[in-house]
């Protein structure tokens, strides 16, 4: 099984990279901590533009009718940049629930650049950011509904809130969301990898600068061993991302799992994420701590995203129930 990009992937990835790093996330995420949402649903109006919130929508909806491929792809370098709001939700659960059912008004209106959140009780409790998005989606078993908050809580990431739902109009019924649960946990490790890139990249250019008994601290042994862990991480995870998301479009070998898959890479980013994470601080010092550095919009989300779309334990029990079964058994 082939792992690496197409051009086609990288170029998609170039673009939507070129067109966040005009945007000025790290001041967008700061204005979005302090309520201003504004700047971020412009960025998300811009991503709608390039295609970003379409990749899974049918074309008969106005979409492209890609695959979770380009999903991850686009996950990672919104995670790369920090993009505030419901990115898994969007651009991955949602668009997949909703393949099932004859919304297509709602599917048209991702595609033209609302935000959508969904919860599924129990593995995905809450809904994130319910107050960013137009379309609040609770899944109670086989049951799709609209949702209205109960209660919000904060985040440990400024940037994002959590919600609790009650059901309201019934959307759809007889649904499976299992593919929806994968899509929109392959998508949030898809971020995770990216946040790892980034604190790996803020890291390594710190190291870089910083000097201390006239050298650069990047040059001493310590803090080498530390990024190159780091980078073996993210290296190692990034396979497993790409190897779940070619899963979900079809490309099971035999004997495969897709869902398998997709929570060994979940795992695999949390891991590489939470270490970059912990890296960088080590690195940076008591900066990293401050609202006032970049780095420390990713150690939020970080910490918030381990847990999202499917706690480590519960994505680790996945995999060992599936490693576990009987030949041949479902």
């Amino acid at each position: 099984m082939r792992f690496l990009l197409e051009t086609e992937h990288t170029d998609l990835a170039n673009s939507i990279d070129s067109m966040l790093t005009r945007a000025d996330l790290p001041a967008v995420v700061r204005a979005w901590n302090d309520g201003d949402r504004d700047p971020g649903l412009a960025v998300w109006a811009r991503l709608a533009d390039t295609g970003v919130t379409a990749l899974l929508i049918d074309e008969a909806s106005g979409g492209f009718g890609a695959g979770a491929l380009e999903m991850v792809v686009a996950a990672e370098q919104l995670g790369r940049h920090c993009v505030p709001g419901p990115v898994a939700e969007t651009l991955g659960a949602v668009p997949t629930l909703l393949a099932g059912t004859d919304r297509t008004d709602l599917l048209e209106a991702l595609v033209s650049g609302e935000l959508a959140t969904l919860a599924i009780p129990d593995d995905v409790p809450y809904a994130a950011d319910a107050d960013a998005a137009t379309h609040r989606l609770l899944l109670d078993g086989t049951t799709l509904s609209t949702g209205d908050v109960v209660t919000t809580h904060a985040s440990v990431d400024r940037a994002r809130t959590v919600s609790v739902l009650a059901p309201a109009e019934t959307v759809a019924t007889d649904l499976d969301g299992t593919a929806a649960f994968d899509h929109g946990a392959l998508a949030t490790a898809a971020q995770l990898l990216g946040l790892a890139s980034q604190m790996l990249a803020m890291s390594g250019a710190y190291a870089i600068s910083r000097t201390q008994f006239g050298r650069p601290i990047g040059s001493f042994q310590a803090i080498k061993h530390h990024l190159a862990d780091v980078a073996i991480a993210v290296e190692m995870a990034r396979p497993l991302v790409h190897a779940a998301a070619l899963a979900l479009d079809g490309s099971v070998p035999p004997g495969g799992d897709a869902s398998r898959d997709v929570s060994a890479a979940k795992v695999a980013a949390g891991q590489a994420a939470y270490l970059a994470s912990r890296v960088g601080l080590q690195t940076l010092g008591a900066i990293g701590y401050t609202q006032e550095h970049d780095l420390s919009l990713y150690l939020t989300k970080t910490r918030a995203l381990l847990t999202a779309w499917g706690t480590p334990a519960l994505h680790r029990a996945r995999v060992l129930r599936s490693v576990t079964a009987p030949v041949g058994a479902p």
